[in-house]
């Protein structure tokens, strides 16, 4: 049980740093002169290196939300399972944990579908999606089976 709770408690901490960098990192997008990401949009011309802030539009407004919404979700999952570890009854669920990991993963899924749909408008053709993009898909389905392993997993002595 303890190597299980030891697993599930480094499953969530990675999703939760994977959340973190995807968020502040600013390789959303990347070109050979540019990168952009949900807070700037950067590009290199004539030598100089020149950012504009990423208020275009709702959509990036949307995403930014999301991300910082599914940061403050798994946070205050991983709280509430070391809060339900000490306070739980024997054979109890940890039902409100596993709502709030589930919740923290369908915001990053939706904040990073957002931006696959939008992003063409804001950012150049030339540019492909960077490792902070791939880092979000990789922490939805990170948090979710750390979720769904929260709602199944059974508190024992």
């Amino acid at each position: 049980m303890l190597l299980l709770l030891l697993g599930i408690i480094i499953l969530h901490i990675a999703a939760l740093v994977l959340l973190f960098v995807s968020t502040i990192v600013s390789a959303w997008t990347v070109g050979s002169t540019s990168s952009s990401d949900l807070w700037s949009n950067c590009s290199t011309s004539n030598g100089g290196y020149h950012c504009d802030p990423a208020n275009s539009g709702e959509w990036i407004q949307a995403v930014q939300a999301l991300m910082i919404l599914s940061i403050i979700f798994s946070f205050l999952s991983l709280f509430l399972f070391f809060c339900q570890l000490f306070t739980l009854q024997k054979g109890g669920r940890f039902f409100l944990t596993g709502i709030f990991q589930i919740l923290a993963s369908l915001f990053v899924m939706t904040g990073a579908i957002i931006y696959t749909v939008m992003s063409p408008e804001w950012v150049p053709e030339t540019e492909s999606f960077g490792f902070a993009y791939i880092l979000a898909w990789v922490a939805f389905p990170l948090a979710l089976i750390s979720g769904l392993i929260y709602v199944i997993l059974r508190k024992r002595e």
